[in-house]
């Protein structure tokens, strides 16, 4: 499986330097001098992918700026907007905290409520500046937002896939009348 760690936004300057939307929580590990990325332009059928190598790295005006090798000039940087960068997940260490995870090992867990009945399903991490937030279609066929804390999910079973949520009263509620 591979995973999004960033997106091409678009090119700056005339040296083939590209602004990238980072996703991922170890960007300095990721986009490390001589990491070896898989670049994909375009989507479903039409996705094509190349093996990209990080030439340089740096942070600008809070983005970050990074130039892949091969890539001199601006029109080369323009041709990759949009481009997803992506690692595999085989490659990722498993984290040294017990009580962290990385979001593809969440998506898919199926979600229960504190007297084990099941709600629905993750199938996002949403990150945002103040915390993660998991999406999750609920059996209703609702999605809700549940904020990543331990007061509302007190447990993570990875072997088991489920994952047990506390919401407040009325955060599952939306939709229902």
């Amino acid at each position: 499986m591979e995973l999004v760690v960033g997106r091409v936004v678009k090119s700056h300057g005339v040296r083939g330097e590209l602004v990238v939307e980072v996703r991922t929580d170890s960007p300095d590990e990721r986009f490390a001098v001589g990491s070896q990325l898989v670049g994909r332009v375009g989507r479903g059928d039409q996705a094509t992918d190349r093996d990209v190598t990080i030439e340089a790295a740096r942070q600008h005006s809070g983005r970050l700026l990074v130039r892949l090798a091969g890539i001199a000039d601006r029109d080369a940087a323009d041709a990759l907007r949009g481009m997803l960068l992506l690692v595999h997940s085989e490659a990722l260490p498993d984290p040294e905290d017990p009580d962290e995870y990385h979001d593809h090992q969440l998506v898919g867990l199926r979600v229960l409520d504190t007297s084990g009945a099941v709600l629905g399903e993750v199938t996002e991490i949403v990150h945002t500046p103040a915390s993660e937030l998991l999406a999750i279609s609920l059996t209703d066929g609702i999605d809700a937002l549940v904020p990543f804390v331990s007061e509302m999910v007190p447990e993570v079973d990875l072997a088991g896939g489920t994952c047990v949520i506390d919401p407040p009263e009325g955060l599952l509620d939306l939709g229902t009348s």
